[in-house]
């Protein structure tokens, strides 16, 4: 049924893509037509305000400069004859504005927000300078850029600018699906989060500046060939802006979105001139619509893709409401550590200091393979510290060795790869993905809807074609250990995943993790203040008091020990 609905929206996408051109060409008057060649091209400077923006969450407020840039090259290679002809043209133009969105997406890696906005705002003003000193090439000789000889009409030249829209949308949305794309909304939702999948937070931001640089100089080039030559009003810092809130509104991050988004940017200045208003009030309007999403935390065709999604997943669980429900035994993969080896993790005089703080002070720590080792002590002893450093995510000093492997040097994205995965005291899925997006993310490596869909279901976490943003708080906690458990991880650090949950559920979950070293064959380190979960699953227990162990060994003989009952729990606890 799910290949059938796939099969379905393939149909109706390719006869929008063959209908739009046909009934603009052969029912709209010739100023229309004319009018109507902007659209494709507003829509791919939408689509790579969607790229970055929406799907990224990296401000930009400079498309229109990269436009100016791929508007530049395909004027100098016209006057400089070029070989190749335009179609070679209009690629290289794309490509000419690659290392400019690679430049840009420097500052990215540290600033967000305004910071980030004002950077891209000061490149626009640069850009904007540069255009009035520099004229376009061929405009002060009058050697236009001549449009495909397949394309010279209004008519033609439209149909030329759609086809490129629709191709460059279609090789977006495959991106946006693979694990590239996947990367990218995970960045907007945490980029710690993402870190800890094993993904590149810069690598996935260098990828989106660049695919929205080309697509915007692609565009570009298709705007200077629309007259033959460029004229730098149509660059100016002003379309930047107003492209912006046009993309946020209708949500370019989508691909409809995207196209709405240049209908909407030619149609409603047009339609305000037509009844008399200022057509400058659209920029006001879109404006508004801006503040619309950020209060709504959804743009238009994002309301659309949820509320389609949500259709299509009831209709799936119709015809599959009597189907048996999916095994829980899930093999391991990979090489299985044996019971009896060296230690998994190894920390030894682990040391962690924040200015004149130290939080951390010469801690050691060894967790046996094939075992749920205990992490506990009061608010502020040093557990969550110890899980960021053995992730990577702060400096430390001492040694932390995973399966033989020295991890000093060693960055968060590293030590992922290497075996070593977290979840997190704060929610950081991404709720714009489904679960099985976000578990084939976290695997990185192939993995099948079955695999997937066992995992999550032995752990208890929601189901592969759930939208994560339509889940629990606590549905979500069970999600992030679903999707460790994908990526076959050989040391799994749990930050409080009990926090939220109900007492039976705790104690359901204790069971579920005490199972895991025999069925994935990792071991875990779990922080938790349940000490119901705790002595339900932990077979030793490491006690921290002020970053220091106070206590170590057996969790029976740990939680009778008075040192740890004086600094922590407060009474003997019974072991379960």
């Amino acid at each position: 049924m799910k290949r059938a609905s796939a099969l379905r929206r393939l149909v109706s996408c390719l006869a929008l893509a063959v209908a739009v051109p046909l009934l603009v060409v052969h029912t709209l008057p010739a100023y229309w037509v004319t009018l109507s060649i902007a659209a494709p091209i507003s829509a791919m400077v939408a689509l790579s305000v969607g790229v970055i923006t929406g799907r990224t969450g990296q401000i930009t407020l400079c498309q229109y400069s990269f436009a100016a840039v791929g508007a530049w090259s395909i004027g100098w290679m016209n006057v400089h004859h070029v070989p190749g002809g335009f179609y070679v043209w209009l690629i290289l133009a794309g490509l000419c504005a690659v290392p400019l969105g690679l430049l840009v997406a420097l500052p990215a890696l540290r600033l967000r927000g305004a910071l980030l906005a004002a950077v891209t705002l000061a490149f626009a003003t640069a850009v904007d300078g540069l255009l009035s000193e520099y004229a376009f090439p061929g405009s002060n000789n009058l050697q236009l850029l001549a449009r495909p000889s397949a394309f010279t009409s209004d008519a033609g030249f439209f149909v030329l600018c759609w086809i490129v829209f629709v191709v460059i949308a279609a090789a977006v949305w495959f991106l946006q699906r693979s694990s590239v794309g996947l990367a990218w909304r995970a960045v907007a939702n945490s980029e710690r989060g993402t870190a800890a999948l094993g993904r590149s937070v810069a690598s996935a931001k260098f990828t989106a500046f660049a695919v929205g640089a080309f697509v915007a100089a692609i565009a570009g080039a298709l705007l200077a060939d629309q007259v033959g030559t460029a004229d730098p009003q149509s660059f100016a810092t002003e379309q930047s802006l107003a492209i912006f809130a046009v993309a946020v509104m209708f949500g370019a991050g989508n691909i409809d979105g995207a196209a709405l988004s240049g209908v909407a940017g030619v149609l409603v200045p047009e339609l305000l001139r037509r009844i008399g208003l200022p057509d400058d009030l659209a920029n006001v309007l879109f404006a508004l619509g801006v503040v619309q999403v950020l209060a709504s935390g959804r743009s238009v065709s994002d309301g659309w893709h949820i509320a389609a999604h949500r259709r299509g997943r009831r209709a799936r669980a119709a015809a599959v409401a009597t189907a048996p429900p999916p095994s829980e035994q899930v093999a391991p993969r990979g090489a299985r550590p044996t019971a009896s080896g060296a230690p998994v993790l190894t920390v030894h005089g682990l040391r962690v200091q924040f200015g004149s703080v130290v939080a951390l002070d010469g801690v050691e720590l060894e967790v046996a393979p094939l075992s749920v080792h205990g992490l506990i002590g009061p608010n502020g002893a040093g557990k969550s510290t110890m899980v960021d450093s053995i992730s990577g995510f702060v400096p430390h000093g001492g040694t932390i060795n995973v399966a033989g492997r020295d991890l000093a040097k060693m960055s968060v994205v590293g030590r992922a790869r290497a075996g070593v995965r977290r979840t997190f005291q704060q929610d950081r899925t991404p709720a714009e993905l489904t679960v099985a997006q976000y578990l084939r993310l976290a695997a990185g490596r192939r993995i099948s809807m079955h695999e997937m869909a066992e995992t999550a279901a032995f752990i208890g976490a929601p189901a592969p074609d759930e939208l994560i943003g339509d889940t629990d708080a606590g549905s979500r906690r069970l999600l992030e250990i679903a999707a460790a458990l994908c990526a076959a991880p050989r040391l799994l650090l749990l930050d409080e995943p009990a926090a939220g949950l109900s007492e039976q559920d705790s104690l359901r979950l204790a069971d579920r993790i005490k199972q895991i070293p025999e069925r994935f064959g990792c071991s875990i380190l779990l922080i938790e203040h349940d000490m119901t979960v705790v002595s339900a699953c932990c077979t030793q227990i490491t006690v921290l008091d002020f970053g220091k162990v106070i206590a170590h060994g057996p969790t029976e003989d740990v939680l009778a020990d008075e040192r740890v009952i004086e600094a922590y729990l407060g009474q003997e606890l019974s072991v379960a």
